[in-house]
């Protein structure tokens, strides 16, 4: 209070020095002799009274001469006003920008109190995991994007010390966690064990290692069927695009179709890639043939006869525009793509599901996905987990906080356009930012 009165003094102090001294105007004015006003300005100007008058600086106290300084002073505080308000804004020493290197008391008001909840940035610096602190302004999401080559410590400097960052009672969190090779499950896993995680891990470079995960557990509607057709296609495309992205159309009707018929009629037991393979396998096409009938022909026909209206039943229908010789392009392209799971043991870990992603958050959990950095053929399976577990983490009332490593290996998570991964966090069983952590080469 004592500073603000100090600045306003400092402030007002010419204008009453200026005030004061054209008293002496108004002194001279009243001094001045003459009939009219023209005499008065006479005798004022050329007469010397205007010079008598200012021989002496000293104020005058006469009221009339106080008046006019008042007037005077509250005039040139008024055209001062006026020209601040009109004046162009200059930013001295700041011609080239403003930005600086953050100081330590530029981030103490993002920090909880409490070391255990806040997400690690450095040594020094932190970010509380609350994303509606008490002030908002310094509500902030918690994606951290971390880049760097070999070697310079991402893992060992960031993402370990977030995933031990586990202690947290007021900010429970599960932790979904790429693991290229298989390493950090061996560093981390049995402290997450012992803070009282249950760990769960898919390994798609040893499947004897692993637990089984099945997407089609997480089908619920027709939405999640066309999510599931098109994170599959997006992420196995191969190395180049097809000119004719009409193949990649007709492959699209034929997967949502047997997967609609599998989702809707098949029992519990048989909703797997391996009855898609099958169905996929048993559909001859005869060119010379239009009348012929294949034996999932006659599966469509018989639900057809039922409900005409049936979402498979209308997917399939478009798909039998397609001529005989067309019609064997296309089962060719659907099986190249569906190649890897000719392999037995993928058949296997894909026959049920054991990872529960949509149980994440419910108890604190550790999911683990091994993936080779080397070797993509398999990675398509880590993006529909992941798929799955972005979907899911919006109905669990804890939070989910994935933390992925060489994001560009993973793959793509479709969202209209196949976009990067960017994981929900959902606390309380609603939105509360977004919460990820990725690493890059």
């Amino acid at each position: 209070m004592k500073q603000e009165i100090i600045r306003k003094l400092i402030l007002y102090l010419p204008y009453a020095v200026i005030g004061l001294f054209a008293t002496n105007f108004g002194e001279a004015w009243r001094l001045s002799a003459g009939a009219d006003m023209t005499e008065r300005m006479q005798n004022l100007l050329i007469n010397g009274g205007l010079q008598s008058a200012l021989a002496n600086l000293l104020p005058s106290l006469y009221p009339t001469d106080l008046l006019v300084g008042i007037s005077c002073a509250a005039a040139l505080r008024l055209l001062v006003y006026v020209k601040g308000k009109n004046a162009k804004k200059f930013r001295e020493n700041e011609e080239y920008g403003s930005a600086r290197w953050g100081t330590r008391e530029d981030i103490v008001p993002f920090e909880d109190p409490e070391f255990a909840n806040n997400v690690i940035l450095s040594k020094t610096e932190r970010i509380t995991m609350n994303s509606r602190p008490k002030i908002p302004k310094y509500a902030r999401n918690k994606n951290v994007l971390i880049i760097g080559g070999s070697g310079s410590g991402k893992t060992r400097n960031l993402l370990k010390p977030n995933l031990l960052q586990c202690t947290s009672e007021k900010y429970p969190v599960s932790f979904v966690v790429t693991d290229p090779k298989g390493s950090i499950i061996n560093e981390c896993g049995m402290a997450l064990l012992k803070s009282g995680y249950e760990i769960r891990v898919f390994n798609t470079i040893n499947f004897h290692k692993s637990m089984r995960y099945n997407p089609f557990s997480y089908i619920h509607d027709e939405k999640d069927i066309l999510k599931l057709v098109t994170t599959l296609m997006v992420n196995t495309k191969g190395e180049g695009n097809s000119a004719d992205p009409f193949w990649g159309k007709a492959e699209r009707l034929l997967y949502t179709a047997l997967i609609g018929y599998i989702h809707y009629e098949a029992p519990v037991e048989e909703q797997n890639f391996s009855t898609l393979l099958e169905m996929l396998n048993s559909m001859e096409v005869r060119e010379d043939d239009e009348t012929f009938q294949n034996p999932v022909d006659l599966l469509f026909e018989e639900l057809a006869s039922r409900d005409p209206e049936h979402f498979a039943v209308r997917q399939y229908a478009k798909y039998k525009l397609a001529a005989g010789k067309t019609a064997k392009s296309i089962l060719v392209s659907c099986g190249a793509r569906l190649a890897p799971f000719d392999i037995k043991e993928l058949r296997e870990i894909t026959a049920y599901d054991e990872l529960e992603l949509d149980t994440l958050g419910d108890r604190k959990t550790a999911l683990f996905l091994i993936m080779s950095d080397t070797d993509s053929t398999f990675n398509f399976l880590i993006s529909m987990i992941y798929a799955c577990a972005h979907k899911a983490g919006r109905l669990n009332p804890a939070a989910v906080s994935l933390k992925i490593c060489l994001e560009k290996a993973v793959g793509k998570i479709p969202s209209g356009s196949p976009q990067p991964i960017i994981p929900r966090l959902i606390r309380n069983g609603k939105p509360d930012g977004e919460c990820s952590m990725s690493e890059s080469a």
